[in-house]
C-alpha cells in the first residue's frame, strides 16, 4: 500500500519542484506533461490567487471581528478541524498564518473550488503530494468562505505557536 503510496505521488512531488523532462525524440514525459497541466496555462493572476469562481483579488482592511467570529463557527461546524490544526501540520496543513503565505483570494478559491485547485494549481498540487489527502469540496458560499478566510487572518504564526 505504501509502495502505491509512493508512487501516487512521486509525479506530483516532480511537477511541484518544477522539475522537466523529455523522452529521447522531444517527446515529454509524464512529469512534464503533469507540470504544464498544473501550472504553466494558468494566467499570472490564477498563479497567485488560485482557481475558482473568486476572479477579482480580495480587498481586505482590518480584521472584521464579526465576520471573524462568523468564520470560527463555520470552521468548526463545516468539519474543517477534523484536517486542520492552527498551530501543527495534521491530516491536512497547519493553518497558522495561512493568510500571510497565501493571499485572500487564493484562500476562498482553494476553500470554494478544492478539486480543480487540486488537478491545475502547482501550490495545490504540492500540497496534495505532501499530504496525500484531498480537502472535500463543502459547497460553501462565497460569503461562508470570506468568514472563514477572515478568521483564518486571525490565526497569524505568532497565534499558532502560542497554541
Amino acid at each position: 500500500m505504501l509502495a502505491a503510496l509512493a508512487l501516487f505521488a512521486a509525479p506530483m512531488v516532480g511537477c511541484a519542484k518544477g522539475e522537466h523532462e523529455e523522452k529521447a525524440g522531444g517527446e515529454k514525459t509524464e512529469a512534464a506533461e503533469s507540470h504544464e497541466e498544473g501550472g504553466e496555462g494558468l494566467t499570472a493572476f490564477q498563479l497567485k490567487n488560485g482557481i475558482g469562481p473568486i476572479t477579482e483579488e480580495v480587498k481586505v482592511g482590518p480584521v472584521d471581528k464579526a465576520l471573524a467570529a462568523q468564520g470560527e463557527k463555520l470552521f468548526t461546524a463545516k468539519g474543517c478541524t477534523a484536517c486542520h490544526k492552527i498551530g501543527e501540520k495534521y491530516v491536512g496543513p497547519a493553518l497558522g498564518g495561512v493568510t500571510e503565505r497565501r493571499t485572500p483570494t487564493y484562500v476562498m478559491n482553494m476553500i470554494l473550488n478544492p478539486v480543480e485547485m487540486y488537478e491545475k494549481h502547482p501550490v495545490a498540487r504540492g500540497l496534495l503530494a505532501e499530504f496525500m489527502t484531498q480537502m472535500p469540496n463543502l459547497n460553501l458560499t462565497k460569503d461562508e468562505a470570506r468568514a472563514i478566510m477572515e478568521y483564518l487572518r486571525t490565526q497569524g504564526p505568532a497565534t499558532a505557536a502560542a497554541r
